[in-house]
């Protein structure tokens, strides 16, 4: 039972608990059949996908590892292989009706003032336990981890709230995210304080975000990235010229494609996500004061997008540079997991985010790197065929890359070595020591905006 609910080989039992969601909801029956038909061609389109790419592209690693010597044979996917794989686990739901209890009972003693509705990002809470299974945590010690998670997601959004009334010029808005890219805050607000101290003057170069990104345009596109992440893996590799454009053209379309199919995932889950919010909203009535969306309501700054163009060719030197990483950015290159924390704690100054989030890109590379095996290993749970060999697959900038870490030294911890356990209880008082650092923090600023006004 436990295997079931565990690993991405539950996928009728994933969808018959969404079947019966919809008939909670009295969807119709053509509803019901269009999104469960939705969901399971996502599905297969993205295992097809994965494999087609990776027989086209493996070789071409190959040659790169050869002429380089450098070990980048973990393909960056990007957040949809590993969003499918999540989903396509019954644990997955299993987390999201027992934060759907925690968020209530917070809101029912006023722990909290946010009323979650992004459901379809419970995957990324639900990833962090099952890592922590697959590296040997006990199921239900793995829960304890992420329920743990997800209380702090919800003080955090909180705390957020007056940051993103003052980021969007709207006081009245309800809006605040529960998104877990912003569980990267106190590591962002510690850098961020070090970057005062040592370039004090930072805050007067100015930059305009809006030019940038008008001046980049389609050069900034997945289509872009993707080829000339293509172009430069067939420089590297010395292939014929051919080759390498014939590989970044390809490399461009899968990245292209992987965004289309994930926007399938998430209309085909959107009547089970209406349904379980309107129950949500029937059940609290009035008794709440925030909304918690997904981190895309902020996209509208030109911060986020302009900083993650110029992140972007960072995390490739990165790749190359950085000692034993593995993994070499494709899906992930345009970095939205990391950019909207930046956005947040430093409030949109522009030279700060670019200088934080090209010190923090190591904690992502090195956290894919140690989830690949864990992202590959249950992709080849939903493909139809066993037989087939896709090579390693991870995702460069996923969200939560501490929380990812964490899940792995709890993992390990498993085995009943004291050593490796005192250290991983020491990382976790840390982490702990940290968001309470910069919760303090952020009640001191909350005061200061209320003052100024």
């Amino acid at each position: 039972m436990l295997n079931i609910l565990s690993y991405a080989n539950g996928l009728v039992i994933v969808c018959l608990i969404l079947v019966g969601l919809m008939i909670f909801g009295k969807l119709k029956v053509t509803k019901m059949v269009e999104s469960i038909v939705k969901f399971l061609i996502a599905i297969m389109a993205t295992t097809s996908l994965v494999v087609l790419l990776m027989q086209t592209y493996n070789p071409d690693i190959s040659q790169l590892v050869e002429k380089t010597t450098k070990s980048l044979n973990i393909i960056d996917l990007g957040w949809t292989p590993a969003a499918i794989i999540t989903w396509s686990s019954a644990y997955n739901l299993l987390i999201l009706f027992i934060m759907i209890i925690v968020n209530l009972i917070l809101l029912r003693y006023h722990l909290t003032q946010t009323l979650d509705v992004d459901v379809f990002d419970i995957w990324h809470l639900s990833f962090v336990g099952l890592l922590a299974v697959y590296m040997g945590a006990n199921f239900f010690v793995s829960l304890v981890f992420v329920i743990a998670l997800g209380i702090l997601k919800f003080i955090n959004s909180d705390l957020m709230k007056p940051t993103f009334n003052d980021l969007m010029k709207s006081d009245g808005s309800p809006m605040t995210s529960t998104h877990m890219n912003y569980l990267m805050n106190p590591i962002v607000m510690l850098l961020n304080d070090l970057c005062t101290i040592l370039i004090p003057k930072i805050d007067n170069i100015s930059f305009n975000s809006a030019k940038l990104n008008k001046a980049v345009g389609f050069w900034s596109s997945k289509f872009a990235t993707g080829f000339f992440v293509g172009v430069l893996i067939g420089l590297f590799g010395q292939i014929d010229v051919k080759d390498i454009f014939t590989l970044g053209l390809l490399l461009g379309a899968f990245v292209e494609l992987f965004n289309v199919v994930g926007s399938w995932l998430t209309s085909a889950l959107d009547p089970i996500i209406q349904v379980i919010t309107n129950k949500l909203n029937q059940l609290v009535g009035t008794d709440i004061h925030f909304i918690g969306l997904d981190w895309a309501f902020l996209s509208s700054r030109p911060e986020v997008w302009s900083v993650a163009n110029i992140l972007a060719p960072c995390l490739i030197i990165e790749a190359f540079l950085l000692p034993g990483n593995k993994i070499i950015p494709l899906g992930g290159l345009i970095a939205m997991g990391i950019t909207p924390s930046l956005l947040v704690v430093t409030r949109g100054k522009v030279m700060r985010m670019i200088v934080i989030g090209i010190v923090e890109i190591p904690i992502f590379l090195y956290s894919a790197t140690l989830t690949a095996p864990f992202v590959t290993s249950m992709f080849k749970n939903i493909l139809l065929s066993k037989n087939v060999n896709i090579g390693m697959i991870g995702s460069a900038t996923k969200e939560g890359p501490i929380e990812q870490l964490l899940a792995i030294m709890i993992g390990k911890s498993s085995s009943g070595d004291v050593k490796f356990i005192l250290i991983t209880v020491a990382c976790l008082i840390v982490y702990l020591l940290l968001f309470y650092w910069y919760a303090t923090r952020m009640k001191k600023r909350n005061v200061s905006y209320t003052s100024d006004k």
